[in-house]
């Protein structure tokens, strides 16, 4: 059984000697015990001195130091002439039971925008040492991705095996079975040369596995918090609760995190690891961001193919908000403002206590079908909406306040315990919507928390839009 206590205190230990090893690296030879006979493998890798001293930045934010002895082969793919905003990154090897991999770059690609695939690439090390699987693999991405691998999307790499260090006869550290052992050992390599060869690809790097599926649009979100925290000092950014799925990292901490993840590959898995690293960046706390972005998909695991059913209870499958301006005549406490319950995140918003009549307004940026509808409210049994009706509204218009709302509003059923759900409303709309309305109908004592508002939808075009029977409020 794995014990807490017993890996923070190995990984305590090692710390402390982190930076003495890391000179010592420098200075001398890896010796590898192979078959008895110790082969020795020198790694050659500078330091210049314009690094070590000087300058404002700390030496590990200045990066460009401690480069890994390390070949790549580019098996598919062009790489981009200019930096892109985000590296995505994930290993695949050959699995017992099935393979995710086809249907994870697709997910990662059909749930961006062209300008944020643009703004992306998608990095996939094949680190098994079967050829034969690496060849097939390699012709099936080619297949279903042509344009991202000819336009610096999608890059597909590989390390041979005489760069690895040994991966049998390890230290059983927690009284894992040897092959757990030699698996996560060498997982932490593959990881550690995925980092290495991406750090010069994009300005940040997320961290994710070959078997998950993404949220609609996770490269704005992203792209969001990073803006959110720039007076904050963050080592990880996590958009998953699961391992080490959805971890975003800074391009410059890359070369020391791979070499991190290098010198105790063979001490404790991947996640505890980046837990530790975090820890050494002077980040104490986790920083999850709610709603996830990403989700495990995988049934059967690459280790040995057993059973996996784990999941991130904070995904958030069905999002899919389409842009809109948000507006509410509820007196907005702090900077909890109306929009942050129609966007992707953490927030929400929080108003002080509602009159009947007061209302949240959504005004889409482009008419769409809503399709179904989900309405929040409240936080740990208060300030929920005790009193309120959920509308759809069509034709634009503009209020004496200068702000945007419908000039006709269908209810679709009142809040029930602070929520509202309801699907398949195309089928009893049949028409286009420009507005979602939620409005207060009763008195109050308490303030109100909107945690989340919900929707799905499709285009117009794929729907007629007969009248809609409206009443003119």
């Amino acid at each position: 059984m794995r014990c807490r206590v017993k890996r923070n205190g190995v990984l305590a230990a090692w710390s402390g000697l982190l930076l003495a090893a890391f000179y010592l690296i420098s200075q001398s030879d890896f010796i590898f015990p192979v078959g008895g006979v110790q082969v020795v493998i020198r790694e050659y890798w500078s330091w210049p001195l314009s690094k070590s001293v000087g300058g404002s930045a700390s030496w590990v934010d200045q990066g460009n130091y401690m480069p890994l002895n390390v070949s790549y082969q580019l098996l598919a793919g062009t790489p981009a002439t200019k930096l892109k905003f985000l590296a995505v990154g994930l290993a695949s090897v050959k699995r017992k039971k099935g393979s995710y991999l086809l249907p994870t770059l697709g997910s990662l690609f059909s749930q961006s925008s062209s300008r944020e695939r643009a703004s992306m690439v998608v990095v996939v090390l094949l680190p098994d040492f079967d050829a034969e699987w690496r060849g097939e693999t390699v012709e099936k991405i080619r297949a279903a991705h042509p344009s991202e691998l000819e336009q610096g999307q999608l890059l597909v790499i590989h390390v041979p095996p005489q760069f690895y260090p040994p991966l049998t006869e390890l230290k059983r550290n927690y009284n894992d079975a040897p092959e757990r052992v030699s698996f996560r050992s060498k997982q932490n390599v593959d990881y550690s040369y995925l980092m290495h060869y991406s750090s010069s690809h994009g300005r940040y790097y997320l961290q994710l596995e070959d078997d998950v599926s993404a949220a609609r649009n996770f490269l704005r979100t992203i792209a969001k918090s990073i803006r959110e925290r720039r007076s904050v000092n963050w080592a990880t950014l996590e958009f998953s609760s699961l391992g080490y799925i959805g971890k975003l990292f800074k391009a410059e901490h890359l070369p020391i995190l791979a070499r991190f993840l290098f010198l105790f590959y063979q001490e404790m898995p991947c996640d505890w690891l980046l837990s530790h690293f975090r820890e050494l960046l002077v980040q104490k706390e986790q920083i999850l961001i709610k709603p996830s972005l990403f989700q495990h998909m995988g049934t059967f695991s690459s280790f040995q193919g057993t059973l996996n059913k784990l999941k991130d209870k904070f995904f958030e499958e069905v999002y899919s908000n389409p842009p809109a301006d948000v507006y509410s005549d509820i007196s907005v406490y702090s900077d909890n403002v109306p929009r942050l319950a129609w966007e992707a995140g953490e927030g929400y918003f929080w108003g002080r206590t509602p009159e009947p009549g007061d209302c949240l307004t959504v005004v889409l940026r482009a008419p769409v079908v809503v399709t179904s509808v989900n309405v929040e409210t409240g936080l740990d049994g208060k300030d929920f909406l005790e009193f309120g009706v959920v509308e759809l509204g069509r034709s634009v218009v503009t209020t004496s306040k200068g702000e945007k709302g419908c000039q006709t509003y269908k209810p679709l059923g009142y809040m029930a315990n602070g929520m509202f759900a309801k699907q398949d409303l195309d089928v009893e709309l049949r028409s286009t919507s420009s507005c979602l309305r939620l409005r207060v109908l009763g008195k109050q004592k308490d303030w109100i928390i909107i945690m989340k508002i919900r929707i799905t939808s499709r285009s117009p075009e794929q729907s007629p839009t007969p009248d809609f029977g409206m009443v003119i409020i």
